[in-house]
């Protein structure tokens, strides 16, 4: 599933909004740049990216990241970089929602996102649907999110 956005387009999951600010298309597929707003509280299950490394930068609230074993916190001004292959998931830490810059390197995976935002996919009872795209997107899903 292929699902059309607009740089101006906010699309909304599980109480996280995605807001592309630059599209693959824009760096001949080497990069985008996801801007996103996650609720205190949220994060996504443990996975690894198959064909991109991520780096989050995170401009208000706290985040806690793990990977692969290892717990980290980041905060405003604070940058996470987390290698493709990597296991690894975050939860926003505190009373703040966190907005944060999500840059794919190559491009491309947003598209996971704009995919769970347009068929509101919830989390057990659409966990066939939300594995196919993670499959389709050379992601893994390996574990629980953080307590």
């Amino acid at each position: 599933m292929m699902v059309e956005v607009s740089a101006s387009e906010v699309h909304t999951w599980l109480g996280t909004t995605y807001r592309s600010i630059l599209a693959p298309m824009a760096s001949s597929g080497a990069m985008s740049i996801v801007d996103s707003v996650s609720p205190a509280g949220s994060g996504p299950p443990r996975h690894i990216h198959h064909t991109e490394d991520e780096t989050f930068v995170v401009l208000t609230g706290r985040v806690k990241f793990w990977l692969e074993g290892e717990e980290f916190v980041k905060g405003p001004g604070e940058t996470a970089f987390i290698s493709r292959g990597k296991e690894h998931t975050f939860k926003i830490v505190g009373e703040e929602p966190s907005r944060h810059l999500l840059i794919l390197t190559p491009g491309g995976f947003e598209e996971f996102f704009f995919e769970m935002a347009a068929g509101q996919f919830a989390i057990p009872s659409d966990t066939p649907a939300i594995q196919a795209s993670a499959e389709r997107h050379n992601m893994t899903l390996t574990g629980p999110p953080l307590d």
